[in-house]
């Protein structure tokens, strides 16, 4: 039986040597975590960023392109109160007709051409309030006419 004696001493050096090997491993595996994570988020957070700078990008290009609409219909509504002006006569009840709706399209257009939308804005809601009725028939008849137009 002495033969099958274990040392004490010996099998306890081993236990702490396994002991200090697992908590080395185990703080390796934390620091890789530790790392990794660090490394996902810096990812992540440059990914947020690029699409940050996309989406204002394509916003910023969205809102130049609703800009220039806005002046394409002001420069076409002065350019349709120039022909008219050209094609109908100057004398009689159609001349002044043609005339006055000439002068109302040069008008609109130049608005159209001279303000932002932030005055846009500000002068429709000024015009709502001081013409509230007018303001929902005229709403009203848009939305009429939008509607047997799409309807159909």
């Amino acid at each position: 039986m002495a033969g099958s004696t274990r040392n004490p001493g010996n099998f306890r050096d081993k236990v702490e040597s396994a002991s200090g090997a697992a908590g080395q491993a185990a703080h390796d595996v934390k620091e890789a975590a530790r790392e990794g994570a660090s490394y996902l988020g810096q990812k992540a957070s440059e990914a947020a960023s690029n699409l940050g700078e996309k989406a204002q990008n394509l916003a910023s290009g969205a809102a130049d392109r609703v800009e220039d609409a806005k002046s394409a219909v002001g420069q076409g509504m002065s350019n349709l109160a120039g022909r008219l002006r050209e094609n109908v006569p100057d004398e009689g009840m159609l001349g002044t007709a043609a005339g006055s709706v000439a002068g109302t399209l040069e008008a609109g257009g130049r608005y159209l051409q001279e303000h932002d939308w932030g005055d846009i804005g500000q002068d429709l809601s000024r015009l709502v309030r001081q013409y509230p009725i007018a303001s929902l028939c005229a709403v009203f008849g848009i939305g009429f006419m939008l509607g047997k137009t799409l309807g159909r």
